[in-house]
């Protein structure tokens, strides 16, 4: 099995090219899962508390439980993926099932960030992005789907988006074994390359 890792800052594209890669390969081959899906659970705050919540900070993921669902498809197992609500910040009672693949991406903002995930991770890809594109792009995607205000995402960036990012993010860039900066250009041939590679190791037995 091979686990490829896309990171990038809030808005980059790498969940763009993470599908790109998922959508080109056969789909019995291949497994996706997000980062974003193993947010803890914050049922037990008021909708208030939750929104004061600093939802780019590490610690607000349960990381730990993503590396040990890695390990059990390593291992030739299936895992049951939680799914998180980000309008309300809990995780549904529904699980998604996740089959074993020879290929498994990971896609998140912060998969370069913490030790132990990188070391699951067989490659490891970074998307560049300058900052003023991702943040229309999230303003985009949290009013359109996550039901949020423009004042309520303008704020969150300039609060703890952007902050988080310099911490965390952009300093885990030099984990990467692939940094793409995000022109059309430079995504197709390296959404190219990275294919390549892939169906290489697909094609190997």
């Amino acid at each position: 099995m091979l686990f490829v890792g896309i990171a990038g800052g809030t808005g980059s594209g790498k969940t763009t090219l993470a599908a790109r890669v998922v959508g080109a390969l056969p789909p019995d081959s291949v497994a996706l899962l997000s980062h974003d899906s193993y947010y803890r659970d914050q049922s037990h705050l008021s909708p208030a508390e939750r929104d004061r919540l600093n939802f780019d900070h590490p610690d607000t993921l349960e990381t730990t439980l993503l590396v040990e669902h890695l390990g059990e498809l390593r291992a030739g197992r299936a895992i049951e993926q939680p799914a998180y609500d980000f309008a309300e910040h809990r995780r549904h009672a529904a699980r998604r099932r996740v089959e074993p693949r020879r290929v498994v991406i990971v896609e998140g903002i912060l998969i370069l960030h913490e030790p132990s995930l990188r070391r699951a991770l067989d490659i490891k890809v970074f998307v560049d992005t300058d900052a003023d594109e991702r943040v229309l792009r999230r303003v985009e995607r949290d009013t359109r789907e996550r039901g949020r205000t423009v004042e309520s995402v303008t704020a969150q960036y300039r609060e703890t988006v952007r902050p988080m990012h310099a911490q965390f993010v952009e300093p885990s860039k030099r984990h990467a074994d692939l940094i793409i900066p995000e022109t059309f250009d430079m995504m197709k041939v390296a959404t190219e390359v990275l294919l390549a590679r892939l169906r290489e190791h697909l094609a190997s037995r």
